[in-house]
């Protein structure tokens, strides 16, 4: 079997499962990562025969793909920012929305170096480590509540950004330990913003398998981690220094008032590749 044959025999039996145009592009990852090669190779290589390892590796990955489950976690990877992070159930899959706070950081930050950077409710450490290679020299610090999703980031960590910290902390109850008031140049967090009655909305491949402690809020109180960052921000970061939210496309407004009303200025709300609102950024006063 050639590695074209390969790719389209895949594809072809996750089409009962995913749309078309899905089942192509997973099919291509796994072949991809089966043959631990990339896109041009694949393409370069298409005559190619495959080896059999590669054949005899398939089957169990194809059923799990036939189960639903993220190819992101059937593979262990998911690419972000020119990383190809580890993933896991403990953690949420890295999305290009997520990029757009890199984006936004970027253009603000780039070229400034030996900042204090602190990313809440890590998961995979995406942020973290993106931001870490951006900004040299900085001291990047990355939090979550899971023990599960840090050892992940750590693993992360160690390959990408070895010098970024991380801590396990419940936000929403505690500080970082070992941040002073005051001292913080950005606070950037992508925080659960799903409201509950969105959950019909949603596929069923993401409310089975990636974890609901990093998706969803109550709907009475959507806002919820928001008012938490935005207490966080006002003591740690320092005059000048800038917040960085992921939001709920359906509440760019809400979020931005609120970060007004706790006294951070130019507050602005960036559209994503799809021109949805998406990331939320203020100056802390």
């Amino acid at each position: 079997m050639t590695i074209r044959e390969f790719t389209t025999t895949l594809a072809s039996a996750l089409q009962p499962t995913y749309p078309h145009r899905e089942a192509e592009a997973i099919a291509t990852l796994v072949v991809e990562h089966l043959l631990q090669i990339d896109s041009l190779q694949r393409m370069m290589d298409a005559q190619e025969p495959v080896p059999a390892e590669a054949l005899a590796a398939l089957p169990p990955l194809q059923a799990r793909l036939l189960r639903q489950e993220p190819v992101q976690y059937v593979l262990q990877e998911a690419f972000f920012e020119e990383m190809t992070l580890e993933v896991s159930p403990a953690t949420l899959i890295p999305r290009p929305e997520t990029e757009e706070l890199v984006r936004a950081i970027r253009m603000e930050r780039q070229g400034q170096a030996g900042l204090q950077v602190l990313d809440v409710g890590t998961g995979s450490g995406c942020l973290a480590l993106a931001l870490a290679r951006l900004l040299p020299k900085s001291q990047v610090l990355a939090v979550d509540i899971s023990e599960e999703a840090l050892a992940v980031a750590r693993r992360n960590g160690a390959r990408y950004a070895p010098a970024v910290s991380f801590e396990q902390v419940d936000i929403l109850q505690a500080m970082p330990a070992t941040i002073p008031p005051a001292s913080l140049d950005i606070l950037v967090s992508n925080p659960p913003y799903v409201r509950e009655s969105e959950r019909t909305q949603m596929r069923e491949n993401v409310l089975a398998w990636e974890p609901a402690t990093a998706l969803f809020v109550p709907d009475e109180d959507p806002l919820l981690f928001y008012r938490r960052l935005c207490e966080v921000g006002r003591e740690l970061l320092r005059p000048g220094g800038g917040l960085y939210l992921e939001i709920n496309e359906a509440l760019g407004e809400e979020t931005a008032a609120l970060v007004q009303e706790y006294g951070f200025s130019d507050v602005r709300v960036l559209a994503d590749m799809f021109d949805k609102p998406r990331v939320v950024r203020g100056t802390r006063e």
